[in-house]
């Protein structure tokens, strides 16, 4: 009896392990359709792709961290998942939606992308455990996915061609970002959602309804303001540090 409820223990264990992996999967599968798609010129499935890729990443991390299921094999794979679905999938379907006509100077902008992605995901796996979850330490790889995603998707809404040139110099500035000391908020600050009053709900409530009714406008500018929100928290703190190391020296002269 002791046996056999341990052998039911051993793999109902191994059953909940699958679970966080299989959404690592689905986000693994939409990358690759997302590469197929843009090798087809169907630039605006690609950028959907890749957005839903995005949901399944979330979902798979929360899931794991819900049921106590986080591994080694489970982070190393998403890794793995993450540099296929934001850092190919992003670089082949902008390289092939804006930058083919710059040649060499294109497709060598979309290969730092992807390496920049790779640099990013490797330093944040060297650091899990040693430092703080408040903050990520440069932008996320799916954040520049998604930022690519949504610029794709907007200039499809408005019928607007993307400029080789800008589009380039956008993604050499998503790369340094990725791989920047630049600190972004990671949004697991439980005290976020403790201290949520009404006006807070409210205001959740009107963005998503922004979202369902024009998802292009609302996903780009909600990923525009995430991106440059980590020089802006940045350039606040700065700030902050010069205006204390100032008053000293302001009392030391008053003195």
């Amino acid at each position: 009896m002791k046996r056999r409820k341990k052998f039911k223990k051993a793999r109902s264990h191994r059953g909940i392990y699958i679970l966080p992996n299989i959404f690592t999967s689905l986000n693994l599968f939409c990358g690759f359709y997302a590469v197929v798609a843009a090798i087809d010129g169907k630039f605006a499935a690609a950028a959907i792709a890749i957005i839903i890729g995005v949901m399944f990443d979330i979902l798979d991390g929360k899931i794991a961290r819900a049921t106590n299921t986080t591994s080694k094999f489970g982070l190393e794979y998403d890794s793995l998942a993450d540099l296929i679905s934001f850092g190919l999938a992003p670089g082949i379907m902008i390289y092939l939606w804006a930058l083919k006509p710059l040649g060499r100077i294109g497709w060598l902008a979309a290969f730092l992308f992807m390496a920049c992605g790779a640099l990013r995901l490797a330093r944040f796996n060297s650091q899990v455990g040693t430092v703080g979850n408040d903050y990520f330490m440069g932008l996320p790889i799916p954040a520049a996915a998604s930022m690519a995603a949504t610029t794709v998707l907007f200039c499809h809404r408005f019928n607007i061609v993307g400029n080789p040139i800008i589009i380039l110099m956008f993604l050499y500035i998503l790369s340094f970002l990725m791989v920047s000391t630049i600190k972004y908020n990671s949004f697991k600050k439980p005290e976020l959602f403790r201290k949520m009053n009404f006006n807070v709900l409210v205001a959740v409530i009107l963005i998503l309804i922004f979202i369902a009714s024009q998802p292009p406008i609302a996903l780009f500018i909600l990923g525009l303001a995430y991106v440059i929100s980590g020089p802006y928290i940045t350039i606040r703190h700065h700030r902050r540090l010069k205006q204390k190391a100032s008053i000293p020296r302001k009392v030391q002269e008053h003195g």
